[in-house]
């Protein structure tokens, strides 16, 4: 049976062509490129990637003349040290937020990179795993999330933190824990389908318990066999990556039909984003973009 949505609409992200992380995959791509084929494609959101102009009226110009709108663009944080310069990192973020209001986007995805394989700008831990939040640092997370999420209330924004792979919150448990510290008035969550399945965690389970406060969707897929063998040799986040971890829905090991069917149950409206952290150059954007709408319509009316 079909899923049914209402007031909900297919996005895509421009990491399916140039990731944000590992510049090389898809550096050959050029920021006009990427915005004709998701116009060609039939899209009408986007989120905002590294390729993308910075100068916000060249960025609404060049997206408008393709029917295009940013829904939402990354902001990483270090909002769990309490030692670090605290309106420097808050700054970061509210200039981010004054941008994505620019922009007319509504949503704010963020994530903390402190003790993270990702982007702790104090020392690089790609190979060391991560260091996780004493109770130091998950007060000074939550204090400063809250913070942050009245800030982007105050300008009609909402706050959705990204439950992400290699960082201190990956796990139901601490997933639990950013909830139980944080105000589910301005704190809403992201929930990336990929990034749970591959830290042990049902996306379906996070929505059911959570629905009111899911805000914002990733539908990635993972290819198991991949993530078995990543799981079994220790092989680090960005490695995984390369190797073709993740890919588009309905390309990789995971149902979406209960996925859908929890979304719809609690209510889920707004951006479902179709996104793939892969290479480029041996999976091509487009032809993985059709097969994830082709393969989301056989399921919603999406």
């Amino acid at each position: 049976m079909m899923t049914i949505f209402y007031n909900c609409e297919l996005g895509i992200q421009p990491i399916n062509w140039a990731n944000d992380d590992l510049t090389d995959l898809g550096d050959h791509y050029s920021f006009e490129q990427i915005v004709d084929e998701m116009q060609a494609l039939g899209f009408r959101g986007t989120e905002i990637g590294r390729k993308y102009p910075k100068d916000p009226s060249k960025l609404r110009k060049e997206l408008g003349a393709r029917g295009l709108v940013v829904t939402s663009g990354w902001c990483d944080i270090l909002f769990s040290d309490p030692t670090a310069a605290d309106e420097e990192a808050m700054d970061k973020f509210q200039k981010h937020v004054l941008f994505l209001k620019e922009m007319g986007a509504r949503y704010v995805v963020t994530a903390d990179g402190g003790g993270s394989v990702h982007w702790d700008p104090r020392e690089d831990r790609s190979h060391k795993g991560v260091r996780k939040y004493s109770d130091e640092h998950w007060a000074s997370l939550c204090e400063n999330l809250n913070a942050a999420g009245e800030f982007c209330r105050a300008h009609r924004m909402t706050l959705v933190y990204h439950i992400h792979a290699g960082t201190g919150v990956e796990t139901m448990e601490e997933t639990d824990r950013l909830c139980a510290g944080t105000n589910p008035e301005i704190v809403s969550l992201l929930v990336d389908t990929g990034h749970l399945h591959y830290c042990g965690v049902d996306p379906v389970a996070v929505v059911r318990k959570y629905g009111n406060r899911v805000k914002y969707i990733h539908l990635k897929d993972v290819r198991q066999e991949v993530l078995d063998r990543v799981k079994q040799e220790g092989i680090h986040f960005n490695d995984s990556v390369r190797m073709g971890v993740f890919t588009v829905p309905g390309d990789g090991s995971l149902d979406f039909r209960p996925f859908f069917e929890a979304l719809a149950d609690v209510e889920y409206q707004g951006w479902l984003i179709i996104e793939a952290e892969q290479d480029s150059l041996t999976a091509n954007p487009v032809e993985y973009a059709q097969k994830a709408l082709g393969y989301i319509r056989s399921l919603t009316n999406l």
